[in-house]
Order: C-alpha cells, then sequence, then structure tokens
C-alpha cells in the first residue's frame, strides 16, 4: 500500500499525517505556525515531515497552504494570513527532503478529501465545498477534477461580491461573501445586534459579562442554543448571505452536492437549518429542477492532511 504525507499550514499550526490509499491518518503530528517568518515556517514543515518519515517508508508529499497557489502547484503566490509572497514553497521544501512534493490551496485539498472520502463520496462528478470559519476557504471538483483555472486561483468563493460598495474585505476588494457569510461576520452581527438592542442579546451579554467587546463566536454559539435572539438573528444573517452565495454556485456549476465545512459548522442546525432554507428561496423557479444537496462535511480537522496527501499520491 501506497503510503504518502500532507501537510496542512495554516496561520495558527503545522499539521502533518502519514495517510493510505483509503484516506485513513496512519500517524500526524504538529508544530505552530510562526506567521511571520517564511524560512521557520520551511523549518517547521521540514521537520513535520522528517518525523513521519522515521516511522513510515513515503512516497511524496502534498502541502496545503493557506493561500494562491499557482498552477504549476508549486509557489505560493500570496497568502493573506502568513509572510507568503511569490515563495518558492515547493523546491525549498523538496531540496530538503528529496522525494516529490506538490502545494496546492488549502480549500482545495480540504475539497478534494470531502470529494473523495467525506460528504461527497457519493458523488460521481462534481460537488462544491465552502469553508466558513474566520473567513471563506472553498474549493470545487466538477468532473471529478479540481477546477484550478489558468493560473491556478480559481474557485475563491468567498470573493465573490456580494454587496457592492460593501464591508472592505482583507482581500482589498469591498462587499465579499466573506464579509458577510464568514465567522467573523457572525461575530460583527452579533456584537451590532448586542448594541442595537441589548434586551434581545440578554443570554449573549450575560456569556460575554457585559462586554459587546467580549463577544466571540464561540459565545454566540452558546448563546443561540440558549435561544438568544440577537444570537440566533447573527445565525440567520450570514445562513442569508451563504445560502444565497450556494444558490448562486448552483446557477454556475449545477453540482451533485454542495458541502458547508469549517469551524462555524459545528454549530450544527444553528447554521444548516436556516442555510438551507436561504438556499431554497433565493433558487427560486431554480428549485423546480434537480439541485444538488446541501450536507456538512464530514472530515473535520483531517480533511487538509488527507486532500493533499491523495493530491500528492496523483501528481
Amino acid at each position: 500500500m501506497t503510503l504518502t504525507i500532507g501537510v496542512d499550514i495554516g496561520g495558527t499550526k503545522v499539521l502533518g499525517a502519514v495517510v493510505d490509499e483509503r484516506g485513513e491518518v496512519l500517524a500526524q503530528t504538529r508544530r505552530p505556525t510562526p506567521a511571520g517568518d517564511t524560512e521557520e515556517i520551511v523549518h517547521r514543515t521540514v521537520s513535520v515531515i522528517e518525523e513521519l518519515r522515521e516511522a513510515h517508508d513515503v512516497s511524496a508529499i502534498g502541502i496545503g497552504a493557506a493561500g494562491w497557489i499557482d498552477a504549476g502547484r508549486a509557489t505560493v503566490l500570496y497568502a493573506p494570513n502568513l509572510a507568503w509572497r511569490n515563495e518558492p514553497l515547493r523546491d525549498l521544501i523538496a531540496a530538503q527532503v528529496d522525494i516529490p512534493v506538490v502545494v496546492e490551496n488549502d480549500g482545495n485539498v480540504a475539497a478534494w478529501a470531502e470529494f473523495l472520502f467525506g460528504a461527497g463520496r457519493d458523488a460521481d462528478d462534481s460537488m462544491v465545498l465552502v469553508a466558513v470559519g474566520t473567513g471563506i476557504g472553498s474549493g470545487i471538483v466538477i468532473g471529478g477534477q479540481l477546477i484550478r483555472g489558468s493560473h491556478g486561483i480559481a474557485g475563491e468563493v468567498g470573493h465573490v461580491t456580494s454587496v457592492p460598495g460593501g464591508q472592505l474585505c482583507g482581500c482589498g476588494r469591498l462587499g465579499c461573501l466573506e464579509q458577510y457569510a464568514s465567522g467573523s461576520a457572525l461575530v460583527r452581527f452579533a456584537q451590532q445586534a448586542a448594541k442595537d438592542d441589548p434586551d434581545a442579546a440578554k443570554q449573549l451579554l450575560k456569556l460575554a459579562n457585559g462586554s459587546v467587546e467580549a463577544i466571540n463566536g464561540p459565545l454566540v454559539t452558546q448563546a443561540a442554543k440558549a435561544g438568544d435572539q440577537a444570537a440566533l438573528g447573527a445565525f440567520d444573517q450570514i445562513a442569508h448571505w451563504l445560502g444565497t452565495g450556494l444558490a448562486d454556485l448552483v446557477q454556475i456549476f449545477d453540482p451533485q452536492v454542495l458541502v458547508i465545512g469549517g469551524g462555524v459548522v459545528e454549530s450544527g442546525d444553528l447554521l444548516l437549518a436556516p442555510v438551507r432554507r436561504h438556499f431554497d428561496e433565493a433558487l427560486s423557479q431554480r428549485g423546480r429542477l434537480p439541485v444538488g444537496e446541501v450536507r456538512p462535511a464530514l472530515m473535520g480537522n483531517k480533511a487538509g492532511v488527507v486532500g493533499a496527501a491523495d493530491l500528492a499520491r496523483r501528481r
């Protein structure tokens, strides 16, 4: 059985795992990410790889990186949360590990894992993943292949304009979906609701010790579970934008399955129920035709390493 290593490099951790052909994780290890030090990121990534290789014979390395990756799956063109700018990541790592290395966007590797082994494994050829975390990650599979585009940076669903002239996004554009359907948006909406109507946010403000600024994602989820109207309203707001965005993806790609991943999906039906409702509303007459099912992701935190490892196997 061929083994490969998948490494998921994020803003807080470098997670590596040995993965078999069935998508099973056989071993894993991690290091903290020194986000501002590109040389040290490479050093810690190599350290993760070397530790895993001590006990396993592997044929290739797949790297999932939070950033825009070139068409050759070699260079990180830009990373919003790490200090990479035209970083030749594949070659820097390959020079030290002496086996084949491929680099891919983190949303793409997670989508690939869900398509093969997770929520989309029963799909014949198409799936869209939208990962709702601090921002919005995504990956699109059509015809059994990742859609990467001419330059390798297709599929950035989170940076499609939802509100023209709206909230400034970290990418430099205004009104991106990420600003209205992410975990950050959930917190922003909840904080604004608590300011505008404290009576509707009693549970939320109690959990935050009366401080609007102390409201965060876990507190919003906790308050929503307790029936807090401001928290529930914040979930409904991001669900509106996410459901509308998914309906737009149906118009463009007509996928068999639409998967919602990321940390916010752990809130369960607090997010999924209103997303499905707004999705159905946004489809309008299209909803009378066959439409892909909206499902929660199943792979969790291992999606990145599993997807990266499998893409390395298929390099």
